[in-house]
């Protein structure tokens, strides 16, 4: 497992985390394996529905054999049982929609990379003084690109990622880039609903390298 320095800089050299789930392994491979031809080097696959532990175990193995320098974490983990199974299924981190004291005190402990989801000065506090370096903006749509900018100077040792709200537009990411972000989540602004439906695994390739080299563009400019 990856330390937890190495993946927070993976995640920003790449300046994207892509995250999805989807119910149907078959599915949730092929979306993997698009996404790691389009130079996709760290994923999240989300703790979203009944079959995601066992997904993730199987995604997790087709990794080893196929993607080994693929960094694999998780999302949505709501409690420590969560965060634990995962991360005996091979997770390399793990990204929540809240702050959790307790994971947050294992991760550290054990130099997980863990990204908690905050969206109030005290909750970001609270993160850093555990030990925290990640931070996921979260929801990024209700908070505002004038959040960040608002806190990034009070937090100089955070790297923060706005997740929610991103568009995979310029416009959009460039904006959360100039206000202090180091990278940005996106999940069905990247891989859409109807895409993984259809399993049109060119299209999310063409879809995340096109963001990729948005982002590269972005952050060579900023």
């Amino acid at each position: 497992m990856p330390k937890s320095q190495q993946v927070i800089g993976a995640i920003v050299t790449q300046g994207l985390l892509p995250l999805y789930f989807n119910q149907d392994v078959n599915k949730s491979l092929a979306i993997l394996r698009s996404l790691y031809r389009a130079g996709i080097k760290v994923v999240e696959y989300t703790n979203r529905g009944e079959a995601a532990l066992e997904n993730f175990k199987h995604l997790i193995n087709v990794r080893n054999l196929e993607m080994n320098d693929l960094i694999i974490g998780v999302g949505t983990i709501k409690n420590m049982q969560q965060a634990l199974d995962f991360l005996e299924a091979g997770a390399d981190f793990l990204v929540s929609p809240g702050y959790l004291p307790d994971v947050a005190s294992y991760c550290v402990s054990k130099d997980i990379m863990f990204g908690p989801g905050c969206m109030t000065p005290t909750e970001i506090i609270a993160a850093e003084n555990a030990g925290i370096k990640f931070i996921k903006l979260f929801p990024g749509d209700l908070l505002g690109v004038g959040f960040l900018k608002g806190i990034k100077e009070i937090f100089p040792q955070l790297v923060f990622m706005p997740t929610g709200g991103v568009d995979a537009t310029e416009e959009s990411i460039a904006s959360w880039f100039k206000a202090g972000a180091s990278a940005v989540g996106m999940g069905g602004k990247l891989v859409s609903k109807a895409l993984m439906e259809d399993v049109d695994t060119k299209a999310i390739e063409e879809k995340a390298e096109e963001v990729l080299k948005m982002i590269q563009k972005i952050k060579s400019t900023n």
